[in-house]
């Protein structure tokens, strides 16, 4: 995979799901982000879409990043005010430079 630098041009926040305890002693359960980094973001196309749309994904955005470890399909991505569930994470060649994700945008009542 070959890439420019300058395709890494927009925002995202990684947020993973966290428990903590609030005042009252209950158990509360919210987002809190655990990185923003650099990466390109694009929509299926192709194969990938028509794949994509026989499961009803349509909403499927691949986002391209420098290898980040530590990511899993437990977290989401904001992204130009839209949240994203993480459904595959793919260490391209095994190479540790770049990771593609693919995410479902998650509805208004997600």
């Amino acid at each position: 995979m070959w890439m420019q630098i300058g395709d890494l041009r927009h925002r995202i926040t990684f947020q993973k799901h966290t428990t903590t305890i609030n005042e009252n002693g209950f158990e509360v359960e919210t987002w809190e982000d655990f990185k923003t980094v650099w990466a390109a973001v694009s929509n299926l196309h192709g194969r990938e879409y028509f794949a994509a749309a026989a499961v009803q994904a349509e909403n499927t955005v691949k986002f391209t990043i420098r290898y980040l470890p530590n990511l899993d399909t437990t977290m989401r991505i904001c992204f130009q005010d839209k949240t994203y569930n993480i459904t595959a994470i793919d260490n391209i060649k095994y190479q540790n430079r770049f990771i593609e994700i693919k995410a479902l945008e998650v509805g208004s009542n997600g």
